[in-house]
């Protein structure tokens, strides 16, 4: 693991304690029909998951990759964090819900796991910590039964270039929208979610092309089957964005035709 990545890391290790808080896993432990605000989003999208093997990559604390195997999924996840990996496991043991988590880094997980699943799914803010997209397209296709089905809808690069401290409510772009060569430096002492300090602060992270990430997955032979842009957000990545009554953050009327904020990709694999 380089020293991106570690420094990655130590920051999720950190961050764990506050989102078990802040993503309220009480109430999935208390209501067995709690989904998470992600998988709900993409109810109609999924499809019939009973019986189908999940696999959730970068699954962190857990809480889609319970709201999959309450939607019928076998389930495991992977996160490079052991911290979140522990979270995982007792929140799956205290709903009384089988699941599998492992730990490992992603670029590593196909050493640490050899076999293949009818499903690859990947949650929102994933593919941002991950330096290689054709390495994590390699990842998939390892995981992945010929016929299966990689599904994910993520922050869209378009949103991830722009300036994000700007508050004149100008969409102005700072930042490479291409994964390039090297990763974008950040320093926080804050998560998106809980109100812990962080002590380990740096953070790197990298954007990711429409266009190297549909072609990673071609050049695998993936059938691309559905993809969709959307106007909103899970998070608020600009201060001036607004909370809509659906939980999720867009931009005001008279810019919110200009950037899409997210987008979901469904990929199948060749048989």
């Amino acid at each position: 693991m380089d020293e991106f990545r570690e420094a990655n890391l130590a920051n999720w290790d950190e961050r764990v304690a506050g989102h078990i808080v802040g993503y309220e896993v009480q109430r999935y432990i208390d209501d067995p029909q709690h989904l998470s605000d992600v998988v709900t989003f993409d109810l109609e999208r999924l499809g019939d998951l009973s019986g189908k093997k999940v696999i959730h990559l970068q699954c962190h604390i857990g809480t889609d990759t319970l709201s999959l195997a309450r939607l019928g999924a076998e389930v495991t996840g992977i996160d490079f964090s052991p911290q979140a990996v522990a979270a995982a496991r007792s929140m799956f043991e205290a709903a009384g819900t089988p699941g599998r988590f492992i730990e490992s880094e992603l670029y590593d997980s196909p050493g640490a796991l050899d076999e293949k699943f009818d499903m690859v799914y990947t949650g929102v803010g994933a593919l941002t910590w991950l330096s290689d997209i054709d390495g994590w397209a390699g990842v998939v296709d390892h995981f992945l039964r010929p016929g299966g089905r990689l599904f994910m809808t993520e922050g869209h690069p378009m949103a991830g270039a722009l300036d994000q401290d700007r508050e004149d409510r100008l969409l102005v772009v700072d930042l490479p929208y291409f994964e390039g060569r090297m990763s974008t430096w950040h320093d926080e002492d804050r998560s998106y979610l809980g109100d812990a300090t962080l002590t380990n602060t740096t953070i790197h992270d990298w954007n990711h092309g429409l266009g190297e990430i549909l072609t990673a997955l071609l050049d695998r032979g993936f059938v691309i089957k559905s993809f969709v842009e959307h106007d909103s957000l899970f998070w608020q990545m600009h201060s001036w964005m607004e909370l809509g009554e659906d939980g999720r953050y867009r931009f005001p009327e008279e810019v919110r035709d200009q950037v899409p904020l997210m987008y979901t990709l469904v990929a199948d694999k060749e048989n």
